[in-house]
């Protein structure tokens, strides 16, 4: 039998995971048009200490909120070349392998949050509609 440090520091490494995997997703809905816009990456913002911070628990290895991870891989990405779909593919990914991460009220933050980043300029374009319909549909099935 594993020790109890074992299961601990799989559950925290998986909650690190959960939230960098939401910074690549909520980056494919900034980036649907190509173009991340400043008021996009305010409101994400917003919507991380509005509502990410208090969701659990779960801190990083620096003892910060793992929320926070959201934004740091999502600055992250902005200094990167990979193209948007492996992001949500790697999202989609892990989705598939913790769906036990995602209960309703999860699955609600998550489209409320890409909804938000996508409206937060200009209204939501076609781009960002189709990814937020991706989203969707992976969490109907």
């Amino acid at each position: 039998m594993a020790p109890k440090n074992f299961f601990m520091l799989n559950s925290e490494k998986i909650g690190n995971e959960f939230y960098q995997n939401l910074g690549k997703l909520f980056y494919v809905v900034a980036m649907a048009d190509e173009n991340v816009r400043s008021v996009e990456i305010k409101r994400l913002r917003k919507y991380v200490r509005q509502h990410w911070l208090e969701l659990d628990g779960f801190e990083d290895e620096f003892h910060t909120d793992a929320a926070y991870q959201i934004e740091i891989v999502f600055d992250w990405l902005e200094a990167e070349e990979k193209g948007v779909n492996d992001y949500f593919l790697e999202f989609e990914e892990f989705y598939k392998d913790h769906p036990e991460k995602f209960s309703p009220k999860v699955k609600k933050l998550i489209l409320e949050t890409a909804e938000s980043i996508a409206s937060s300029f200009a209204g939501t374009n076609k781009s960002e509609m189709l990814a937020i319909f991706k989203l969707k549909s992976l969490f109907e099935h």
